[in-house]
């Protein structure tokens, strides 16, 4: 048998997803957002699905990331977010780097001129992210500097919110007026058209001023809201959501390795942390925590089996993970065990186990994807 989890990709909800997308941002051009390995689920069949429906650009943090998506031939724009040193394999790949500052610009602008080749860029402005991307009082006249280059076709600039996902959005009004106000002065702009664009999923969802050009969904195509994200404003901001209907693309199952019939009083797995209070049927699964199943989960999730919440009991190991089925009837080894995904009239979500995780579902499902194996379902 393989180790750990399957994660079972369902691709016709990425389509669905993608024309919530649409319909969100009443049609505008999709920056598709598959970086880190399409969030788990696969950057490779993932993009090959979007651009079947017509994406307009892919987005990855590193060049290796569009690399690979080259040598999946794979032939749509790609946009390098992040990465500032491959400048060889911007060139060699066709890639669209983000430039973050007028030192890289200048760079690029002498490798493409030695090259004698043009090279699409897009631009970042920091308005109020705080990591990459202009961010002085120059920033109109360092934006108007890079566009004048010798062999940089400008075009797109974007922004990033630091919290358009929150009820109170009056930190993300201010970022989208300071990234308007350069719109708006960039001299270029008027030039040719060029795309501007901030919206994240939260803001396509429902910050409709800030669709701009261009959207960059990246969460939403797989399925999750960012406004289920458990905090003390989770109810606030769900009301202020538009209703848009989301499918999960992600299903992690794995089977039933073995099950024990243990008395009451038998402590479960390392530390003594559970021992049953009566007499228990214990289910061992094949996952823990190095096929990225947390350690963090111990004692707290919940898992599927034959469509019914099986609580983790002890701390879940490096390669097992313990489960209490003694309510669940009929249990069998080999069972099918669901860790995020439905069976039956059951879910278990990737919100449900970040919150019982203490994080965000963005690390559940780029860890549980990244370490199973993938299946695809058309």
């Amino acid at each position: 048998m393989h180790r750990g989890a399957t994660a079972e990709i369902d691709l016709n909800a990425v389509s669905r997803n993608l024309h919530v997308v649409r319909t969100a941002a009443e049609n505008r051009p999709v920056i598709a957002v598959v970086k880190a390995d399409a969030y788990g689920h696969g950057a490779i069949e993932i993009s090959r699905r979007l651009v079947s429906e017509g994406v307009s650009v892919l987005a990855v943090a590193y060049s290796d990331e569009a690399i690979a998506l080259r040598k999946a031939a794979i032939d749509s724009p790609i946009l390098v977010l992040f990465d500032r040193y491959s400048f060889s394999d911007f060139f060699e790949y066709r890639l669209i780097p983000v430039i973050h500052d007028v030192q890289t610009a200048e760079r690029l602008s002498g490798e493409a001129k030695a090259r004698g080749h043009s090279l699409d860029v897009h631009i970042k402005v920091d308005t109020g992210m705080g990591r990459l991307g202009l961010h002085s009082e120059r920033v109109v006249d360092d934006l108007n500097a890079i566009a004048a280059m010798d062999c940089l076709n400008v075009t797109g600039i974007m922004s990033h919110f630091s919290e358009a996902d929150i009820a109170e959005r009056s930190y993300a009004n201010e970022q989208l007026k300071k990234f308007t106000m350069v719109r708006n002065a960039f001299l270029w702009n008027q030039k040719k058209k060029i795309l501007f664009h901030i919206a994240n999923s939260a803001a396509v969802l429902s910050f409709k001023d800030a669709h701009l050009d261009a959207v960059r969904p990246g969460l939403m195509l797989y399925g999750y809201s960012p406004f289920a994200a458990v905090d003390s404003q989770a109810s606030a901001i769900s009301d202020q959501q538009p209703s848009f209907e989301l499918r999960p693309a992600m299903k992690i199952k794995t089977r039933i390795l073995c099950l024990r019939r243990l008395r009451r009083g038998t402590p479960v797995s390392y530390g003594r942390t559970f021992i049953t209070k009566r007499e228990s049927l214990v289910a061992v699964l094949p996952v823990g925590y190095a096929d990225g199943y947390s350690r963090v989960l111990s004692n707290t999730a919940d898992v599927l089996i034959r469509g019914k919440r099986a609580p983790v009991v002890g701390r879940v190991c490096m390669d097992l993970t313990m489960v209490d089925v003694t309510e669940i009837q009929d249990v069998a080894e080999d069972d099918e065990v669901v860790l995020l995904g439905t069976q039956a009239a059951q879910e278990i979500t990737a919100h449900e186990v970040a919150q019982k995780a203490g994080t965000i579902c963005y690390e559940i499902l780029t860890t549980l994807g990244s370490q199973s194996k993938r299946v695809y379902v058309q």
